[in-house]
């Protein structure tokens, strides 16, 4: 075997002189043992002696086997009382390995082994599975530099495979370890936590354990196997040329990567790791393999080397059904986009074929562990510890405060634990009957947890563990997919949305509600957008528009669409108007892209629409009766298609409880679904949606969480008419000498007959500075408009300049101009200036009291003037 660069430097080699232990006749599970021990020290002998002792009747290990020689030629005893005091009761109840001299065996006393000897070493590594304690390996070395690093790395990974191997063939949960009425000679109530039961099946499979081993150096990716581990893989040991590659060759290609994990540990500088994989020998066999190592750092704490056993997994090949379950998941992670789809199909292929009571899949981002799903999503079937950290839909806590958790983490090893073992309360309660943790692994590094947890008393069969090891390695990678994939969603979804409306305004006499979904293929953002425009004199204008294409520049021209359209319309422009300016924008903008448009300004005191298509569907309205049609409005070209293009006016009558839908063609067409069709289906969804909530009108045309190949917006608006409208007046005001006067007059004249005597002289006062304001400072014509609407009467003054009046910085009471819009501003409830048709408005509003007593002549103040 080739030993390049140290990969090889540490791999033990086997010894012969196997002895079995004496055999209590009394127990089965000590007949288990002896069969476990012997094949598995035949295999991987690097110690002058290895014994195994395992919990017999009456607390004491006993003996189940040895390799190497009598085990009292080494002081080692038949047998260890619990209540005694030794280096094996220590190692057994404490949980972690002892390495010791011949003196420090000596200093345990009497209940030890006696004296070793001279220049001998003591190992006892403890035996467990499923957090059940299955006794002790011992071992002896006669090296007078005792356990080196690599040594006892490897006899630990060794003493692992032991207890599985005692676990699978006899132990709770073990294959072969039927119900207890399924087993002869064991009454149904026989206790099944004293330790590793066998049965026939499980003896004649420990025969045939085979355990070989390896060292791979990191920095130059040379491995040295020892010839145990070449003969399961089927490569002869003259033809290994201590590359990575040959041996990933004979691997099934489903599990090279997880494989890799282990030959590029990444994050994982140290800790074990433990994976289940199968080979295809020359002859087209296919064998299951169970691999466990070690990732030992340098001084640096960069991963240096990999110790690791690998033994014959046979016992651990799925059914038929664990296969094609495997298989369905494998097909359903595919498909899978988000988090929350992989969550979900990871508890819909595990909790009901394991019969699981409860189910968590998280992801671990840092320090912190961040719920996607749990099954059953009520915070009251789950630990107290948990539900203290609800603070969204899922909790999401540090994983410091569970640290068992923590550490299964950082070892990356799949763990499983029977009923009554020791846990924190927040581990405990998830799985009171039993728990299984599984780190999901991806890229060399743990990147979430699966959490399976049963309320009664649950026994872990081989078929099992199969399972959830197969699982948690592709749900790792799905999982790290569809994070990247949600990241980069809510990015172009974040920049997508920043160019929509944050808000919709409220209009009078009617609802409007909005609903953008991006589309779940691709993650470029698209060019979909809408708008809700208020406009003067209890007008709005709805928009909604797409923009050829997903990318960053349809985004971009979806954004300044937006904008120019909203300025065209402040201004005052009439719809086709609005368009045109539009179109010849993106003509001038110099890009290949189009865009179609619908807008439509509504008159919410008339009930009056006016409708412009530049290429876009058309509006859907629905009558108060439930009926609904397809309003035939003509249109133009897309806008950016030709430079002079006309775009036809439509006017539709809108009766109260009418309802208006505009959407773009995401919603009614795709690769699967005909324009016609789809727009047949929208429309009987909106016939069949009670309109009195506008917002489950939009919800019900969005349809379910499908997938969707476009972008979608959609904008509704459900017209319910004013039930008080606006009283509205105007007089153009000539530039005649006296035009203020009579501008004073009417207004005077309005306001009697409007029944507004209380603050008739500040109205007119508000008055006679803007009209002397447009008068002065302006030319053409100028325009005074007088509107009520309750208790808000609006002062509304029109002329051509679009220049806005301007406050004085600095206040000089020497001087006659600039004070009029301070007047204005001080006795107004609000005030302001818009742009109109070339020219711009000023405006005031102030509160009158509604329902005044009399409609003679208003209350003259000191000093007041009605003409």
């Amino acid at each position: 075997m080739p030993n390049d660069d140290g990969a090889g430097a540490g791999v033990p080699g086997p010894r012969s002189g196997l002895r079995v232990g004496p055999r209590d006749a009394g127990t089965g599970r000590q007949h288990a043992a002896e069969q476990a021990a012997p094949a598995q020290v035949r295999t991987f002998a690097g110690a002058a002696l290895a014994a195994v002792y395992t919990v017999g009747e009456g607390d004491e290990l006993r003996l189940a086997g040895s390799a190497g020689g009598p085990v009292a030629r080494y002081g080692l005893p038949a047998g260890y009382a619990l209540t005694g005091r030794s280096a094996v009761v220590e190692a057994y109840q404490r949980g972690w390995p002892l390495w010791l001299g011949s003196a420090e065996v000596a200093a345990y006393g009497d209940s030890g082994p006696g004296t070793l000897p001279p220049g001998m070493s003591l190992g006892v590594l403890p035996l467990g599975a499923d957090g059940r304690r299955l006794g002790c390996l011992v071992v002896v070395d006669d090296a007078a530099d005792g356990f080196g690093d690599d040594r006892r790395g490897f006899l630990e990974l060794y003493a692992d495979q032991v207890a599985a191997r005692l676990q699978a063939g006899g132990g709770p949960g073990g294959q072969g370890d039927g119900h207890p009425e399924d087993r002869p000679g064991r009454p149904p109530e026989e206790p099944r936590s004293r330790g590793p039961a066998t049965s026939p099946g499980a003896q004649a499979a420990l025969d045939h354990l085979d355990v070989g081993s390896f060292t791979l150096a990191l920095s130059t990716g040379r491995i040295g196997a020892d010839e145990r581990l070449l003969t399961l893989v089927g490569i002869a040991p003259d033809a290994f040329d201590g590359q990575v590659a040959t041996l990933l060759a004979h691997t099934v290609p489903d599990d090279v990567p997880a494989l890799m994990s282990v030959v590029e540990p990444g994050q994982m500088a140290s800790g074990s790791r433990e994976l289940e994989f199968r080979v295809r020998r020359p002859t087209g066999e296919q064998r299951w393999l169970r691999l466990r190592c070690r990732v030992l750092a340098d001084a640096a704490g960069r991963p240096e080397r990999v110790l690791g056993v690998v033994a014959d997994a046979a016992h651990l090949r799925p059914r038929a059904d664990e296969v094609s379950r495997v298989q369905w998941l494998s097909a359903v992670l595919a498909d899978a986009m988000t988090v929350r789809d992989v969550s979900r199909a990871v508890v819909a292929a595990l909790r009901e074929p394991l019969g699981a009571d409860r189910m968590a899949l998280a992801e671990i981002e840092g320090d912190r562990m961040v719920v996607t799903v749990l099954d059953p999503p009520d915070p009251r079937a789950w630990p107290e510890s948990w539900r203290s950290e609800w603070r969204g839909e899922w909790p999401d806590a540090p994983t410091r405060v569970l640290p068992t958790l923590e550490t299964v983490l950082r070892e990356g090893r799949t763990s499983l634990w029977a009923a009554g073992t020791d846990l924190e309360p927040g581990l405990a309660g998830v799985g009171p009957g039993g728990l299984a943790v599984l780190p999901l692994p991806a890229q060399g590094r743990v990147v979430g947890v699966c959490l399976v947890g049963w309320d009664r008393e649950h026994a872990f069969s081989p078929e099992e563990r199969s399972l959830l090891t197969a699982t948690a390695g592709l749900v790792g990678q799905a999982l790290m997919r569809a994070h990247a994939y949600d990241a980069k969603h809510e990015l172009a979804t974040m920049l997508q949305r920043s160019l929509l409306p944050r808000s919709l305004p409220t209009l009078p006499g009617g609802v409007a509600v909005a609903r953008y979904l991006p589309a779940m293929t691709g993650l470029e953002v698209g060019g979909d957008w809408y708008d809700v425009i208020p406009l003067t004199d209890g007008r709005a204008a709805l928009v909604i528009g797409d923009v050829q294409g997903h990318s960053a520049g349809a985004a971009t021209i979806m954004g300044q669409m937006r904008t120019a359209i909203r300025a065209y319309a402040v201004e005052g422009h009439p719809p086709d108007v609005v368009l045109s300016h539009a179109n010849r924008l993106l003509v001038g903008m110099e890009t290949d892209l189009f865009a179609t448009c619908c807008y439509v300004e509504l008159d919410m005191e008339e009930g009056v629409a006016w409708i412009v298509r530049a290429g876009h569907l058309q509006p859907l309205l629905r009558h108060p009766d439930g009926t609904t049609e397809e309003v035939a409005a003509e249109g133009g070209p897309p806008l950016g298609v030709l430079g002079e293009a006309d775009f036809p006016l439509t006017s539709v009558e809108l009766a109260p409880g009418a309802v208006v839908a505009m959407m773009t063609d995401g919603l009614v067409e795709s690769a699967s679904l005909h324009l016609e069709e789809g727009t047949r289906r929208v429309r009987d969804v909106l016939a069949a949606t009670d309109p009195s909530d506008a917002g489950r009108v939009a919800d019900a045309l969005l349809g379910g969480p499908g997938r969707r190949d476009d972008d979608v917006a959609l904008l509704i608006l459900r017209y319910d008419g004013m039930k008080v409208r606006p009283i509205r007046v105007g007089w153009t005001a000539w530039r005649l000498p006296d035009a203020v006067m009579h501008a004073r007059r009417f207004t005077a004249r309005t306001l009697r007959a409007w029944d507004v005597t209380q603050d008739a002289d500040v109205v007119l006062l508000i008055v006679s500075e803007l009209v002397t304001n447009a008068l002065v400072h302006t030319h053409g014509a100028v325009r005074l408009d007088l509107t009520r609407a309750g208790d808000r009467l609006r002062i509304a003054v029109s002329d051509s300049s679009p220049r806005a009046p301007a406050k004085p910085v600095i206040v000089d009471w020497e001087a006659t101009g600039g004070r009029g819009i301070l007047l204005v501003e001080a006795m107004s409830a609000a005030w302001g200036s818009v742009p109109v048709s070339g020219g711009k408005q000023v405006w005031s509003e102030i509160v009158v009291p509604q329902g005044e007593p009399g409609a003679g002549e208003p209350e003259r103040r000191p000093g007041s003037r009605t003409e």
